[in-house]
C-alpha cells in the first residue's frame, strides 16, 4: 500500500520552495518526492536523486546514518558547501536533503 503524502508535501512546499539553495524531499529508496524552486532550476528534481549529478557528488552521503539514528546530519564537503539530512516528524521513511553553497566573504577594501 502506498502511502499518501500529500500534506507532508504540502508543507514542504511552504518552507523550502525559497529556500536559497537546493531542498529536495526523498523517500528510503531515494525517490525524490517533492522539490524547491533552486532543484527544479539545477535539473534536480525528478526520479532518482542517487541516480542524478555527478556519481562522485554522492560519496559521503549520510541519508543512511540519519535513518540509523533518526536525527539530522550535516558535512562540508571542500568546504564549498553545506549538505543536510533531515529526518520529517512522523514519517520514517522520509528526509528533507539540501545543499547551500558557502558564500565567499565579503570585505570592505
Amino acid at each position: 500500500m502506498e502511502k499518501n503524502y500529500d500534506e507532508v508535501i504540502k508543507a514542504f512546499h511552504l518552507m523550502w520552495d525559497t529556500f536559497p539553495g537546493i531542498a529536495r524531499l526523498i523517500d528510503r529508496q531515494h525517490n525524490i518526492l517533492a522539490a524547491n524552486n533552486n532543484a527544479h532550476t539545477a535539473g534536480l528534481a525528478e526520479g532518482k536523486c542517487i541516480l542524478l549529478g555527478a556519481p562522485e557528488g554522492h560519496k559521503g552521503c549520510l541519508g543512511p546514518e540519519m535513518f540509523r539514528t533518526h536525527t539530522a546530519q550535516t558535512d562540508s564537503p571542500g568546504g564549498e558547501k553545506i549538505r543536510g539530512w533531515m529526518p520529517v516528524p512522523d514519517y520514517d521513511d522520509i528526509y528533507v536533503h539540501f545543499s547551500i553553497p558557502i558564500p565567499k566573504r565579503i570585505t570592505d577594501d
